[in-house]
Order: structure tokens, then C-alpha cells, then sequence
């Protein structure tokens, strides 16, 4: 399963840089990555767009499959994903008012994403580890659900308010990955070096809770602690993929249950790096893709992986039962 996950990665990775309104051959590409080509227009576009774009998606589909892994694992939920716990609709709304309320800032769109979804998450987790039956699973879910809502509403009142504004933010709505070089990635690159740090940390915790919390406890867990060790990771990761590429649905949801699938096996310690590798193969595939299928136009991102997405995910819930 890694091996050709691994395999289809490198293949897609391959047509990002060649495939977009302008063809590039790969002998052209090889002297610009290894340094041997002149400058041009030709190596601009390699390196300073083409190059770039392609790291992106593999970073942001990695940090999707990973989060989404981790959330179905801590929350035990198959339908848990970054939309569960309201990164995506934190981040949402912190990229519109970024977008529509301070246009001239649109340099601070990455931040303005990051700090709303880790808010929007740390709020549900709040929620729910708080009063009455504290730590329930199904009381977080319940959360992630009401806040995700929220802060739907906030996003579609700035988007009526603002409405002279809302074609500039568009396209982010719809999920996709722009061509502005290394400037988007600059800027959370470390949050997702964390989030995937953190991720490899617990990958063994989380089998030992898979086991059940009176399993766990007795092998030396913190059941409560891991889950929201997990919830961090996964709310760092999701809020630093949509602060670059948008909102972008299905990948963190359908990504852990075809690794799973394949792999024939629930252990994180296969299902997180599987799922890194997997979720960046699937995105920088739809990412091209959306270049070239109606080429000079360019697609959202978001929309493609919704019409990929559907299909194979009722195919998992066929096999599935």
C-alpha cells in the first residue's frame, strides 16, 4: 500500500510540474531542479511557480489525510474529519474577513485562517471537556457541529455585507491552490512541521486507545490527554491546509478509510504515514487535473475533489458493510 501510494505520489508530482498552460518537457525540468539550466521564462515557471504549487499540494493533502486519521482515531468516529471539530468553518470565516473586510491585507489571509480554525477548535474542545460528562465523545462531535454552524452564519453575513467584494473570494471559497510562489508557505510551514510531529508521537498512543480506555489506562495511557493531543495535531494541520489551499472537503474523511481498506490493518503506525503519502498523491493529482482538463481556464481544486471524492466514498461504505 505504501509502496504504491509512494509510486502514484511521485507519478502525480511528475505531471504537476510538466502539465498547466504551458507544457513543460522533463528534461527541462531536471536541468532547472539540478541547477544546469539558464535563466528564463522557462526555468521562472519551473521553479518559481510550477515548483512551489506542486510542494503545496503535497503538503496540504499529507496534512489533511493525517488529520483526518488522527480524528477518527481519537474520537473512535469513521466520520470524523477537520469538519467535525470546526477547523473548517474557523478557518473559513477567518480567511473571508480577511479577504473582504481588509482587502488591502490579503498578505495576512494564511494567519487569518490559522488563528480562526485553532480558535474554532479549541472553543468545541472547551465545550467539551466542561461540565457535565465531561470528555464525551459524542458531546464533542455535538460541539464541532453547533460551532461549525456559527461560524457558517458569521462567514455568509460578512459575505452579504460585503457583497460589492465577495468575486475576489471566490475562489478560496471553492478550495484551490494558487500560484503565489513560496509566500503561502512560508508562512505556517512551521505549524505543519508540528502538527506532522506530533502525529508521528502518537501513533502508538493511539493504538493503545483503540484498545478502550480501561486497556489504555492499565498499559500506561492517558486516554483524555491523547485525545486531545490528537485534536491539537489534527486542528494545527487542518488550519494550516485550509490557510494555503482553501476549504477543501472530503480528503480528511475519505483519505484514512481507503488506507485502512487496503492496507488491512487499523494500527496508526501504518494508517497515519499511509494516509500522509495517500492524501498528497490524491490532491496533487485533482490539482492537475484541474489545470489542464479545461486548459487555459483553471478549476477550483475544491469542486473536482468533491465529484472524486463522493463516488469513492460510497464505494468505502459498500465494501465497508
Amino acid at each position: 500500500m505504501v509502496v504504491t501510494a509512494t509510486v502514484a505520489l511521485l507519478a502525480a508530482a511528475t505531471a504537476s510540474m510538466i502539465f498547466g498552460a504551458v507544457h513543460v518537457p522533463f528534461s527541462d525540468i531536471w536541468a532547472s531542479l539540478t541547477g544546469q539550466a539558464e535563466e528564463g521564462p522557462l526555468r521562472q515557471i519551473i521553479v518559481e511557480l510550477r515548483l512551489p504549487r506542486t510542494v503545496s499540494a503535497i503538503v496540504v493533502g499529507a496534512a489533511l489525510g493525517v488529520a483526518g486519521a488522527l480524528l477518527q482515531g481519537a474520537l473512535a468516529n469513521p466520520l470524523a474529519s477537520p469538519d467535525v471539530i470546526g477547523v473548517t468553518g474557523g478557518a473559513g470565516f477567518g480567511a473571508m474577513l480577511t479577504l473582504l473586510v481588509w482587502p488591502s491585507a490579503i498578505a495576512l489571509l494564511p494567519v487569518g485562517a490559522l488563528v480562526f480554525g485553532i480558535t474554532a477548535a479549541a472553543i468545541v474542545f472547551a465545550i467539551g471537556w466542561s461540565g457535565a460528562h465531561a470528555g464525551s465523545i459524542g458531546r464533542v462531535i455535538l460541539a464541532g457541529i453547533a460551532i461549525t454552524a456559527l461560524f457558517g452564519a458569521a462567514t455568509t453575513s460578512l459575505m452579504v455585507a460585503y457583497s460589492d467584494r465577495v468575486q475576489s473570494a471566490i475562489f478560496w471559497l471553492a478550495g484551490g491552490l494558487s500560484s503565489d510562489g513560496w509566500s503561502s508557505l512560508s508562512v505556517v510551514w512551521p505549524y505543519f512541521t508540528v502538527g506532522f510531529l506530533m502525529a508521528v508521537f502518537l501513533a502508538r498512543p493511539l493504538d493503545r486507545l483503540a484498545l478502550g480506555d480501561d486497556v489504555a489506562s492499565s498499559l500506561g495511557g492517558r486516554p483524555r490527554l491523547v485525545r486531545l493531543s490528537a485534536a491539537a495535531a489534527a486542528a494545527l494541520l487542518a488550519s494550516s491546509a485550509a490557510a494555503i489551499a482553501g476549504l477543501l472537503g472530503f480528503l480528511g474523511l475519505v483519505i484514512p478509510h481507503l488506507v485502512r481498506l487496503a492496507g488491512g490493518t487499523a494500527s496508526h503506525r501504518f494508517v497515519i504515514p499511509a494516509s500522509a503519502i495517500t492524501g498528497a498523491a490524491l490532491l496533487v493529482a485533482a490539482d492537475t487535473l484541474a489545470r489542464v482538463v479545461l486548459a487555459p481556464i483553471e478549476l477550483p481544486v475544491g469542486p473536482l475533489m468533491v465529484v472524486l471524492g463522493v463516488p469513492l466514498f460510497l464505494w468505502l461504505l459498500r465494501e465497508a458493510v
